[in-house]
């Protein structure tokens, strides 16, 4: 068990399921499970005891074996080997990949419904084509987030002072809420577009509530009212081979 100030962290074994616990200054208990693994995290006050955090996950175990269900059936991409013809993702679409091969700089062009075509110098390596297909959606990922955190800080009255895109493993996005800065996923760029803004609302809500309380919850209802629609929606998106390890 590890403690830090207020907040207590711990597995809890039920049968041969694992479940994390954290214990805070909250009133309500929380559960949650995530994917891709179909872990299960119960946030839980301070003050309820241990058994109670076991009998309320025990009573949520058809629940939990549900959502595990379906993460476990969600589309997984194998690793991508960027060749001709492959399926790649760009803002929710499924596209093919040209190769075009020649002695200039490498770049993508994205112009049809059907393409995407990456030119690349003649023998290169997956690893390069791969860092070069990463950097167009990052480039493309960064022109649409700003629009959107605009459009969000007259909605919501919050500030965004910083942001980055970052590769990250574990989540679609964070945040720094005494700095306002969030990070997205640079996954995202594969993602429909409110998917996208699904995640930045999510983070700009957390300056208003640190935590997944009632109180986030509720706020996230009042400025997004489809939020639980697009959180579902980007569950059940094809995810990249290798995503979401814990």
């Amino acid at each position: 068990m590890e403690s830090d100030k207020n907040i207590i962290n711990y597995q809890l074994s039920i049968g041969n399921l694992e479940v994390d616990v954290v214990r805070k200054d909250i009133k309500n208990m929380h559960l949650a499970v995530y994917p891709p693994t179909g872990r299960v995290r119960i946030a839980a006050p301070l003050r309820i005891g241990d058994e109670a955090v076991r009998l309320f996950a025990i009573s949520k175990i058809s629940w939990i074996r549900k959502h595990q269900r379906s993460f476990l059936a969600q589309d997984r991409q194998p690793p991508r080997q960027f060749k001709e013809r492959e399926s790649h993702y760009f803002q929710g679409k499924r596209y093919l990949l040209r190769i075009i091969e020649q002695e200039t700089p490498p770049k993508v062009v994205f112009k049809t419904k059907t393409y995407i075509d990456l030119y690349v110098r003649p023998n290169s390596t997956t690893e390069q084509r791969q860092i070069i297909i990463n950097e167009w959606y990052r480039a493309e990922l960064k022109k649409l987030i700003q629009p959107i955190i605009d459009k969000w800080e007259k909605q919501i009255g919050v500030a965004v002072n910083d942001w980055q895109v970052k590769q990250m493993k574990t989540k679609w996005g964070t945040c720094n809420i005494e700095k306002k800065r969030i990070w997205i996923n640079l996954e995202l760029a594969k993602k429909p577009l409110h998917c996208l803004e699904y995640i930045v609302v999510h983070e700009m809500i957390h300056f208003l509530e640190r935590h997944h309380n009632e109180r986030f919850m509720n706020l996230m209802e009042k400025y997004m009212p489809q939020w639980m629609f697009y959180k579902e929606e980007l569950n059940r998106l094809p995810v990249s081979h290798g995503e979401w390890s814990y």
